[in-house]
């Protein structure tokens, strides 16, 4: 039995982590801290997780340490490379949720964060953590950088074309629409009930900070840099993300081509399901698990690939993708802990 430490549990990804912690068949949750809810029970803050057992405390590195084997962080920007250091250096595997290790360059983390890199030579360690893209660099890492819910499933709806040549050119556009969990759990002007209830809107359009990390995997995938447009949406539902990709096709492409394609890049995954032609993911399929939907239809009139990826932004988005790293890190079955069926209603 592994221990863990959710730092920034009273968060929703945080929260999420502890759910799905306390369901792991090889992981036993030794923390959970909060700043603002130190000395509170889980369930005051959360009745669902009645019966859990656990109190938030503060969060000390040391105590910590002295617990726990995994720091899962689930702390905003900046506050991770403040933490991170102090656990590599007592031993821990450090699994990150928030950005600060996802960027390769320390120049482009400050110009779009808006803050200096304290750690810059963790950077070149940092593993990104998205399995399917590169499980192999996972295992026996210190460090997990986990990708953020835009670019989980944005990645994993271009990769595969730009890697097998699919797709031609240097330009990606990614239409995205998120459920307001993404936003966090303090509400604010634009994700307050009354703003966000049957309303959609487009927000941070060309300027969403997620935009960098996408480019930067995206050019790795191809080899060769790409221009990304990007357009993220907030839809009036709590939980689940879907981002559309367009792509130019290349000549002659089918879909079905393009399907079977697909489904031989992601055989074998067990959290990737590649549709049929004809049909398209939908958020619901996805609720609450680890799962990531891909569709793909090739508009042959304008020769572009279109490929959707539904995926449940709090889980394979955030929560559950920093449990699979975790699996792969410490040698334990990939699925442990993540291996449910989605509600179905």
């Amino acid at each position: 039995m592994t221990d863990v430490a959710i730092v920034g549990a009273a968060g929703y990804a945080g929260v999420e982590l502890t759910r799905l912690a306390l369901g792991h068949p090889g992981l036993r949750i030794a923390a959970v801290t909060s700043t603002a809810d130190a000395g509170r029970r889980v369930e005051d803050v959360y009745p669902a997780l009645a019966g859990c057992g656990l109190s938030y405390v503060e969060p000390d590195v040391a105590a910590i340490a002295e617990v726990a084997d995994v720091a899962f962080l689930a702390v905003p920007h900046t506050a991770a490379m403040a933490l991170a250091p102090a656990f590599l250096a007592a031993g821990l595997l450090v699994v990150d949720c928030s950005a600060d290790f996802r960027l390769d360059d320390a120049a482009t983390y400050e110009s779009w964060y808006g803050a200096a890199h304290t750690c810059p030579e963790l950077l070149e360690e940092a593993v990104y953590g998205l399995p399917e893209l590169g499980r192999e660099r996972l295992r026996g890492a210190r460090l997990v950088a986990c990708p953020g819910c835009y670019p989980t499933a944005a990645l994993l709806a271009a990769v595969p074309a730009l890697r097998s040549g699919l797709a031609e050119g240097d330009k990606v556009i990614v239409d995205a629409k998120s459920g307001v969990s993404g936003a966090g759990r303090t509400p604010g002007e634009t994700t307050h009930f009354p703003a966000a209830n049957e309303s959609l809107s487009a927000y941070k359009v060309a300027s969403h900070r997620h935009t960098p990390e996408i480019s930067q995997e995206l050019g790795k995938a191809a080899g060769r840099s790409m221009r990304l447009a990007f357009a993220p949406h907030l839809v009036p539902m709590t939980r689940g993300l879907l981002a559309t990709v367009y792509l130019d096709a290349a000549p002659g492409l089918t879909t079905a081509d393009a399907v079977s394609a697909y489904a031989a890049a992601y055989a074998g995954e067990p959290f990737v399901t590649v549709h049929p032609a004809g049909r398209m993911p939908a958020t619901g399929e996805v609720r609450g698990s680890n799962r990531a939907h891909i569709g793909i239809a090739v508009d042959e009139a304008s020769a572009t690939l279109v490929v959707a990826c539904a995926i449940d932004n709090l889980v394979k988005g955030t929560a559950g993708q920093a449990l699979q790293c975790a699996n792969l890190v410490l040698g334990l079955p990939e699925t442990a802990g993540l291996a449910y069926p989605s509600p179905v209603v």
